[in-house]
This record gives C-alpha cells, structure tokens and sequence, in this order.
C-alpha cells in the first residue's frame, strides 16, 4: 500500500525544509492568505531538490484571519484574485525550472467549495481556464471534486490527517474545540483507518465512507513536524508507503 502525504507550506511557518524531506506533494501559498515571496521562493526550492510535487495554493484574499473566513466574492472577483495568485505562483516555479502539477484551495475557499455547488462549479470553471491539465485536490466526497470530474480534469480526494469529521463527511469547523487532533497517536489511527478501511469516525461515533489519494498535514500548526515524522514511523511499520498519488503526474 501506499499513500501520498501533503502538507500546505510557503507561509512562514518554521518547518518548511523539514516537511519537505519526509511529503510527497507540497501546496505552497500563492501569498493571499500567509507567506512572502522569500517563503514561497524557499519552498519551492526545497521542494524542488526533494523531489517532492509542486501545487498552488490560492486563497481568499484574507490574510488577516489567514483565508479561514468565510467569504462572498463576485465572480469576476474572485477569478481575478485566483488567476492572479496562480500565474504570480507559476511564474516562480518556472523561474527555478520546475512545474507545478496540482491546484488544492485554501481555507475557508476550500471548505465553502466543498459543500456549495455554485461555487463549486464556478471555482471549477476558473482552475479550467488557468490549466485543465493540472489536477485539483479537495475533500474527498465534495462538490468541488465532483465539478471537477464533469469538466474532464483529474480529482485528487484528500483526508486530513490532523482535523476531525463530523457525519456528513465534512470537517469540523476550526472554531469548535475539537476541531485539530493533537495527539499524534490519533492522528495515526486516523489515516490508517482512511488507508486500509476506506473509513473515517465522525466526532459523533459514525463510521463514514471514505476513498482518499492523498492525506493532509497543516504546515502552520506547532505539532506539524512532530506529526509529520511521527505519521511517517506509523506508517511505515504498517506496510504503507509515502507517494505521491497516481492521480498526479
């Protein structure tokens, strides 16, 4: 077995190079929710040298709640925003000779994508006229996901290694206290039950459906690294194998 493990990296945080060393895939911020061009320059390049895939990141333009607040953008905005983020972020990967292979939302862009269809789609139809050859990474089961499968583009489902569910197969919001596993133990029964059993328990005890190519660790949180080379042992000791997703070229 093995499992592709992602982190969202390029936004300042501390553990940047070593992440970098033990993911298969990186999204690095295109600099509207967190980072700069030096963080986002650094992580590119690192990820680079470990051969690890490269993806956007775009976001909200809302770096004051770090693109975690729900938000209402006309649709000429808000492709304006994203076209902006994308090819700035492009432009500095090509710069140091490498390609990015995916598109994965931030924030609360992501998890408003994931459960309203219109936004959905019109999300969709943007990441189609940047790339439809880019792969795009959403929660696996979401609207998102589904919108990008109808255009013909590849869906990569991802689980989250450090967030917890609620029944519906959504995550639970960051507000409730529950929200962020901060035992590495329960991170790990998490992902292998993700991996092996192709289920997640929800905060209320139910057992849901899951498939997921790629598994989720938030770069910007102080357990990052501890779960990341943690994650990494558990993994390895159960047979499964960090790489990236067939689903990414």
């Amino acid at each position: 077995m093995h499992i592709d493990l992602n982190a969202d990296l390029g936004e300042g945080a501390p553990h940047d190079r070593e992440l970098l060393a033990i993911v298969s895939s990186a999204n690095i911020s295109c600099g509207a929710h967190a980072g700069d061009a030096d963080s986002i320059a650094n992580a590119i390049a690192l990820a680079r040298a470990h051969g690890v895939c490269i993806g956007a990141h775009p976001s909200f333009p809302d770096r004051e709640n770090f693109g975690r607040k729900a938000m209402q953008l006309p649709v000429p905005s808000l492709r304006n925003h994203l076209l902006y983020q994308l090819h700035a972020l492009r432009g500095m990967v090509l710069a140091q000779g490498a390609q990015l292979s995916h598109i994965k939302p931030h924030g609360a862009l992501y998890n408003q994508a994931a459960t309203n269809t219109r936004l959905a789609e019109e999300l969709a139809l943007i990441l189609q006229e940047f790339d439809p050859r880019l792969a795009v990474v959403g929660l696996a089961g979401s609207q998102l996901l589904r919108s990008i499968r109808q255009l013909g583009m590849t869906a990569i489902a991802e689980g989250f290694a450090d967030r917890r569910y609620v029944a519906d197969g959504t995550l639970v919001p960051r507000a409730h206290a529950n929200a962020v596993i901060q035992d590495p133990q329960q991170a790990v029964a998490q992902c292998l039950e993700m991996i092996c059993e192709e289920k997640v328990t929800s905060i209320e005890g139910k057992r849901i459906d899951v498939q997921v190519d790629t598994l989720c660790l938030h770069g910007d949180t102080p357990e990052a690294l501890v779960f990341a080379r943690y994650l990494a042992n558990a993994l390895h000791a159960a047979g499964v194998t960090i790489a990236r997703s067939a689903r990414n070229p």
